[in-house]
């Protein structure tokens, strides 16, 4: 515990069911109703669970009082009402609670300000052998779910194929350059919103790279419920990173051993079919197909 660093707090809504949650949590805090819920995901990150039934009632001053307790800690709150969207981080900066960006966040932050300079670092071509692998199951006509469609290269040859594509991104900097282009897109956040469907397929080029190991299983576990065909790629290496190479802005990335990466999808529901490696201008790459086990 570092007693002069802040508390951070991850507020979760009362009814959550399962949570992403990416960093080393110490406790976890539930109002009277929200106690259910409280106990099985604190026995899920195996610590300890305290109810406050005044956390409806005064909820400013038993997160303050919290936040003393924990100083330079993380700890989970679930069922309070500070008018976020939730989940959200927060922090006590002192003059009140202040929302902290998450590592998605300032990513998407990144591309917001330099989609266009993003557009012109990348290849123009699509990722053929992506959609090669999605091909070998999916037949013309079939509906696909594209998270994170950004500048709408691959959209472009799945639809060529004769896929029928449902193009989507979290960032409106490339919605507004799809549909500038004459298509159409919804916004859709792969962490936070829900996919829809049912699609024969799920696929995102070069998007799951950005999302920490406990984001991706939630997005691999909502995947298997709308569709039974997943195709993606992501990065091969160890461990993490922030870069700001090419958008001059920071972006963070995550990286995959082939091990961990089979492992994760088996415990979110997928069997994977194929998996091909792929040597790209920064590394190696693996582009998986995977069907709903």
């Amino acid at each position: 515990m570092n007693l002069m660093c802040p508390a951070r707090i991850l507020l979760l809504p009362g009814d959550v069911q399962e949570a992403a949650v990416g960093e080393r949590v110490v406790q976890v805090y539930a109002g009277t109703f929200e106690a259910a819920a409280g106990s099985r995901l604190a026995e899920r990150l195996g610590v300890r669970l305290t109810v406050v039934p005044e956390l409806t009632q005064r909820p400013d001053q038993e997160l303050q009082s919290i936040a003393d307790l924990h100083r330079g800690e993380t700890v989970v709150v679930l069922g309070v009402d500070l008018g976020l969207k939730l989940p959200a981080t927060v922090e006590h900066n002192g003059d009140g609670w202040t929302r902290v960006a998450t590592d998605n966040e300032v990513t998407l932050s990144a591309y917001e300000q330099a989609a266009e300079k993003f557009r012109a670092s990348i290849p123009t071509e699509p990722n053929n052998t992506l959609i090669d692998l999605l091909a070998e199951l999916i037949q013309p006509g079939g509906r696909v779910l594209e998270i994170g469609s950004g500048t709408g290269r691959d959209a472009l040859e799945l639809e060529r194929r004769g896929f029928v594509v449902r193009r989507t991104d979290a960032t409106q900097a490339f919605i507004d350059m799809i549909r500038a282009d004459g298509y159409a897109v919804d916004r859709l956040n792969a962490l936070t919103d829900d996919f829809g469907g049912p699609y024969e397929a799920v696929f995102a080029d070069a998007v799951f790279l950005h999302f920490d190991r406990p984001d991706l299983a939630q997005v691999l576990k909502k995947a298997a419920r709308s569709a039974p065909v997943l195709a993606f790629s992501t990065r091969e290496g160890k461990g993490e990173e922030w870069s700001d190479r090419n958008l001059d802005l920071p972006r963070h990335f995550v990286h995959w051993q082939e091990d961990a990466l089979r492992e994760l999808l088996t415990s979110t529901g997928w069997q994977v079919q194929r998996l091909e490696r792929g040597e790209g201008k920064l590394g190696m790459w693996f582009h998986v197909l995977a069907t709903r086990a």
